[in-house]
């Protein structure tokens, strides 16, 4: 379903998916914008990541960040990308109260939502799919503090975000935590991709 709210730059667009009485509600960011072809709620690993997670049950809110699609605004190295996710998860409360909410992001997405996710009380599950742990400009005072669960989905030959940086960064956080290496598979899971919401089942399909 196509839904519009608003955000701190104006009106963001998303794609809302999910039965009526959802085990968690999921605010699912996408990959950074402006690189590598240019991220979107359509980004393939998105897609297949929130299906992953609708087939455990979930509601899974996909949504554009300012200055991408129908969203009003323009890029704001990740600032005003935050606003725009509490936005989300604002939208999503009052769609589902007292429904588990929970973060999930691709690349830039998911340092969005690690950070954003870890912060904010009303969120109980973190989940990064390839963090860009190490890429300039990046920082995760918020994530390697926070004692929230937190999932993880890494492809083993990613390019962008190496694996080493993942596992360097898996031992700092606290628990509880869990992580899926996806043989072979590089950053943008390119012809695995359906394999990153099958990681997503087999991490949260048991969650409670």
């Amino acid at each position: 379903m196509n839904v519009m709210f608003e955000g701190p730059a104006g009106r963001i667009e998303g794609l809302l998916d999910g039965p009526e009485s959802p085990r968690a509600a999921v605010i699912f960011a996408h990959p950074h914008p402006l690189l590598g072809g240019g991220g979107t709620m359509h980004t393939k690993a998105v897609y297949q990541g929130a299906k992953g997670l609708l087939r455990i049950g979930c509601a899974v809110l996909r949504f554009n960040f300012r200055g991408v699609g129908s969203s009003e605004g323009a890029f704001d190295e990740g600032v005003g990308e935050r606003g725009d996710f509490t936005a989300a998860v604002d939208f999503m409360a009052a769609k589902y109260p007292g429904v588990p909410l929970w973060a999930a992001g691709f690349s830039f997405g998911s340092w969005i939502a690690l950070e954003t996710g870890s912060a904010d009380p009303r969120i109980s599950v973190l989940i990064g799919i390839a963090p860009p742990w190490t890429r300039e400009g990046y920082s995760w005072p918020n994530t390697l503090e926070s004692e929230k669960p937190k999932f993880f989905v890494q492809g083993e030959s990613d390019e962008v975000c190496a694996i080493q940086d993942m596992w360097a960064y898996y031992a700092k956080l606290k628990e509880p935590k869990e992580l899926v290496v996806i043989d072979g598979a590089n950053h943008l899971f390119e012809r695995q991709t359906p394999e990153v919401g099958e990681a997503l089942e087999e991490l949260l399909g048991d969650y409670e």
